[in-house]
């Protein structure tokens, strides 16, 4: 009877894993057939995903159930090497205890004495027929003091060492890195919404009421992982640790009016309403915040210093009130709010303010067109408009010296002598940070942050803008036209 040469992996310890990692069934049978001796073994395969996509969890899970007299394995974190001599002796060091080596493993200082070391512990010792070595390198990308030439240094050593083959996870690994003809490369991408909620369906919570059924609650939780996705996913929660927390975090406040036999639980679309103010808290998916005990009413309670206005540098602040002013003001009304040319100050709003057909008239002699019977709703009631980028640096940059007096210089034909002209490199950064925290939204999605044409919209209302004002001593609602 002739042996095959090529044998698919166990199905059984293949079920085993899929069900331990479920939504990852391509991966896992791919890198099983890479890595199994008597399937398709490579010299060297490159796992690669983002953040929390499962791919040390399933590389540690298929090799640990993998393992035997034809396959051993070694993992290395590479995060926990300091230098890389120190990862060369850890590699050294992991490989002798996972052969029983008998001799002390000797000092390794280079890619070379690494080489030469493990030659001797599984190249030049028997092994049996069809043996292989997995070394795995987790995290590679992220070593500390490491040379250019480690990758491909160490992609040779399967070439030299025929029965070795070597896993590199990355997370996104640059082309042609390791300088090899070819290498398999393994994709684990980010799970999807409905692979996010396949898996934490798995694991509902119990039943909300005694009276309710685990059918009932199943088909609740669900919908709720749906809307947990999509109210935290893009900002929050875009791993599944993360969004697993999130859960965990809301379903009691979710299910608070049921427990108080206010609502029932067919009835999802009230406790989403009712719940709305929970998924818009950012602040209740930070662990110190959500899992802290209920302060005692014998305690006073402690000041939050949660607002805006003290987490925000000076900077941002103008940028922000900037920004609410672009968004919220006309543009032809620029030049009147904002120039200095002519008087040396900024001629704020007064008496202005805007007509029946959007013109501006004065508030002291014309007053308003004696035709008009309409009366407009204020501006800053309505919603942000869009406005652009280099706007809004101009309306920073004239507003920046009589709010700002570290800023302010002495003015002389519209002109500010001894202040700062010009747009420096902390504003950028400021901008980046508003946006990043989406208080300044970029219309249009992506783009350089930088582009003066951009188009952005202003994402806080005006009780916040009103306070951040006043956090800097400047009455927001002076530099509005009404």
């Amino acid at each position: 009877m002739t042996v095959p040469i090529f044998e698919l992996p166990d199905e059984l310890r293949l079920s085993l894993i899929t069900k331990q990692f479920p939504c990852r069934e391509p991966q896992i049978r791919a890198l099983a057939t890479l890595l199994n001796p008597s399937s398709a073994p490579c010299r060297n395969l490159v796992v690669y995903g983002t953040e929390a996509t499962g791919k040390t969890a399933i590389t540690t899970a298929l090799l640990a159930s993998l393992d035997g007299d034809s396959l051993r394995h070694v993992i290395v974190n590479s995060i926990e090497c300091i230098t890389a001599r120190h990862l060369y002796e850890t590699v050294v060091g992991k490989v002798a205890a996972a052969l029983e080596w008998e001799a002390v493993p000797p000092r390794c200082e280079s890619v070379s004495q690494l080489t030469v070391s493990l030659s001797k512990m599984l190249k030049y010792t028997e092994r049996p027929d069809g043996f292989r070595f997995v070394l795995v390198f987790d995290g590679i990308d992220h070593q500390r003091e490491a040379p250019h030439t480690l990758l491909p240094a160490l992609a040779r050593l399967s070439e030299i060492i025929p029965n070795l083959t070597t896993l590199f996870i990355l997370t996104s690994p640059p082309p042609n890195n390791l300088l090899t003809t070819f290498t398999p490369h393994l994709h684990f991408p980010t799970y999807t919404k409905p692979e996010f909620i396949s898996i934490l369906s798995l694991t509902p919570p119990p039943p909300i009421t005694p009276t309710t059924t685990p059918s009932e609650t199943l088909d609740l939780y669900t919908r709720f992982i749906a809307a947990v996705h999509d109210s935290l996913s893009r900002s929050a929660s875009r791993t599944l640790p993360s969004l697993t927390q999130a859960c965990h975090t809301l379903w009691p406040k979710f299910t608070l009016p049921i427990l108080n036999r206010t609502h029932t639980v067919k009835e999802f679309t009230k406790l989403i309403v009712l719940a709305r103010v929970h998924f818009q808290d950012e602040s209740l998916l930070d662990p110190t915040l959500s899992l802290s005990p209920p302060s005692s009413s014998l305690t006073p309670n402690p000041v939050k210093t949660t607002d805006l206005a003290n987490l925000l540098p000076t900077t941002a602040r103008f940028l922000l009130l900037s920004a609410y002013l672009a968004s919220h003001n006309p543009t032809k009304t620029d030049l009147t709010l904002f120039s200095t040319f002519h008087h040396g100050r900024k001629r704020r709003r007064g008496g202005f303010s805007s007509g029946v057909g959007g013109g501006v008239a004065g508030g002291g002699r014309g007053g308003r067109k004696k035709g008009s019977q309409h009366r407009k709703i204020a501006r800053k009631l309505l919603g942000a408009h869009a406005f652009v980028l280099e706007r809004m640096l101009a309306i920073f940059m004239a507003v920046r010296t009589e709010w700002d007096p570290a800023s302010r210089g002495r003015i002389r034909n519209g002109v500010v002598e001894g202040g700062e002209e010009e747009v420096d490199n902390d504003v950028y950064m400021s901008i980046a940070t508003l946006a990043s925290l989406r208080l300044l939204v970029k219309v249009g999605g992506g783009g350089d942050v930088t582009d003066l044409g951009g188009k952005w919209r202003v994402a806080v209302g005006w009780e916040v803008v009103r306070g951040l004002g006043r956090s800097v001593g400047v009455e927001v609602e002076e530099w509005l036209i009404e």
